[in-house]
């Protein structure tokens, strides 16, 4: 793969699809190296309900950004486009393919489009709106996001509190709307040759998969993971128990939800996620979507568009 051009292949789509089996087959193919791109796959400790890839079924391709942070600390997009910066880096320097894969849009959008300035923080303004959530709920402030920047509140869930607290922040601080500061960043690999790979299925038959992974996901024990997390001290409220499965088994473990409620509510709020992602990559540009079966039209979309 050695080349003046700097490639990138970017393999995105909802959960559940097939993004991981797809990114093996076009590392070995096209001798590249795969960076994680799933917000929670970052975490040690987190595997089961991430269905994280065990390591013996990589197939000996370097996977970068799996496992690196503890499940206590909060990983940022800004995080994540620094550690996948790196890693391109090191494999390029290989003379190997750099793929990226996962389904959170908002670290995609940080590389591709770039970061807002960390610079506009205001503590009192951030403490005042988290006690607006604490006396009126989230919904409340979810609605003023709405009213000053709906773009962004389309954007991101509705229960995203961190997100939306700090786009309300950036907006009193500012004055100006979150949506308004990103239209003035610039890529980190604004000069790379980026070929984007987009994975869909019908929504049937990816509800049936998603069903599918969740019922796996407690046979192989992911309510024993939690506890085991638990036991050493990971507090209910670190960031991956926000994970879907994870926040359900808490509630479970809590003796708010019964196993199998707990299995229900996740399948609805994973249908309700990769709903929210195929959302988020429409509005993205420039992505050749296939079926995860049509791995010969993948395999020569990316031949024929690299350089």
């Amino acid at each position: 793969m050695e080349s003046k051009t700097k490639n990138l292949v970017i393999i995105l789509g909802p959960t559940a699809v097939g993004k991981s089996a797809t990114a093996i087959r076009l590392a070995k193919l096209f001798k590249g190296e795969i960076i994680n791109c799933d917000s929670m796959q970052v975490y040690r400790g987190i595997d089961i309900g991430t269905d994280k890839i065990p390591v013996e079924e990589r197939e000996n391709i370097p996977h970068h950004l799996l496992s690196i942070v503890d499940p206590t600390i909060q990983f940022t997009a800004a995080d994540f486009v620094k550690h996948a910066l790196k890693a391109i880096a090191k494999i390029q320097k290989k003379g190997m393919l750099p793929i990226i894969t996962g389904g959170t849009g908002l670290y995609l959008k940080a590389l591709l489009d770039g970061l807002f300035p960390e610079g506009e923080k205001n503590p009192i303004i951030r403490k005042k709106l988290e006690q607006e959530v604490q006396d009126k709920g989230l919904e409340y402030l979810k609605e003023k996001l709405r009213e000053v920047d709906p773009a962004y509140a389309q954007k991101i869930g509705e229960k995203d509190k961190i997100r939306i607290i700090r786009a309300l922040e950036v907006f009193l601080t500012t004055k100006k709307p979150f949506s308004e500061h990103f239209a003035h960043t610039h890529s980190f690999v604004q000069d790379f040759n980026i070929i984007k790979i987009g994975l869909k299925l019908e929504r049937n038959l990816l509800y049936k998969k998603i069903e599918g992974r969740v019922d796996r996901m407690f046979e192989k024990g992911i309510v024993k993971e939690t506890q085991e997390l638990l036991k050493q001290g990971v507090d209910e409220t670190a960031p991956p128990f926000r994970a879907l499965g994870y926040k359900q088994v808490i509630k479970h473990l809590k003796g708010d939800m019964t196993l199998e409620e707990a299995i229900e509510a996740t399948k609805k709020e994973t249908r309700h996620y990769a709903k929210r992602q195929m959302t988020w990559f429409r509005t993205m540009k420039g992505i050749f979507w296939f079926s995860p079966d049509e791995l010969t039209a993948i395999f020569r979309s990316v031949k024929d568009n690299l350089r």
